[in-house]
């Protein structure tokens, strides 16, 4: 059977991208950490869709045997994830020497290394059927290094080179990758990471919007889509100034020094 495996969707973006597959009969298999809120959100999405089928699987991403487990129950189920969204993710607001050292390898665990697996162990079968669709949610915060938000910047970095790489490689297959980078929008992200200052700053977006953008993008085989015209603009600040003045910039937007 195929299906359309989302991480991060209990709520927020992964909410808004289960209900953008659902409406165009793709049967869900859904994750999340919290089991009660994976639960009430099958129970809406099968109302609301009772065409589609709707799986869910409990799983925190920072272990390694978890994503493992992931991987080996969708396999048990005879499931094709032929669309995969990458959406799980956090982010933390603090200078780098005072950033608990757990939560920073937590961060690259989820950020990092629990989408590099799905997509290396999913991308296998998208290329074997020659028919996939990828979507890894990186942010504008990959395209400059930001002080006091050091480790998030470095991660969705991380996610954005990765992917460009990866859409290279396939680019003769029908299988294709996008990389999502969002400016601030509506979601739990600002009451985790603490970063208020930013959203101050730059009125976010709904998450609805985020996601009917990178659906759409994904659709149309693109490689990277960044949301908004202006975050398009300022992608292009790092080719025309200097790094350490992009740098300040930054981190204007994230912590009031003194």
């Amino acid at each position: 059977m195929k299906i359309t495996l989302i991480t991060g969707a209990t709520g927020g973006l992964g909410k808004a991208f289960a209900k953008l597959y659902a409406k165009d009969g793709n049967n869900l298999l859904l994750s999340g950490t919290n089991a009660e809120k994976l639960a009430a959100m099958q129970a809406e999405l099968q109302g609301e869709f009772p065409e589609v089928a709707v799986d869910v699987f409990q799983a925190n991403l920072t272990d390694r045997a978890a994503c493992k487990a992931l991987y080996a129950y969708a396999q048990e189920k005879g499931y094709f994830v032929n669309n995969l969204v990458n959406n799980a993710g956090f982010g933390d607001c603090n200078a780098f020497a005072e950033m608990d050292v757990d939560t920073q390898l937590n961060m690259l665990d989820v950020n990092c290394a629990a989408l590099l697996y799905f997509t290396r162990m999913f991308l296998t079968d998208m290329l074997k059927n020659d028919e996939g669709h990828i979507i890894n949610v990186s942010s504008m915060a990959a395209f400059m290094p930001s002080p006091y938000m050091s480790t998030y910047h470095a991660s969705k970095a991380y996610v954005l080179y990765l992917g460009e790489a990866i859409a290279h490689e396939i680019r003769k297959t029908k299988v294709r990758i996008l990389t999502l980078c969002p400016g601030p929008f509506d979601s739990g992200f600002v009451g985790k990471a603490g970063n208020t200052l930013t959203f101050e700053k730059i009125k976010p977006i709904s998450a609805e919007k985020v996601a009917a953008y990178g659906y759409k993008k994904s659709q149309k085989g693109k490689r990277v889509a960044v949301v908004g015209f202006g975050n398009k603009l300022t992608t292009f600040l790092p080719r025309i100034f200097s790094r350490k003045f992009v740098t300040t910039v930054a981190a204007s937007t994230t912590k009031k020094e003194k």
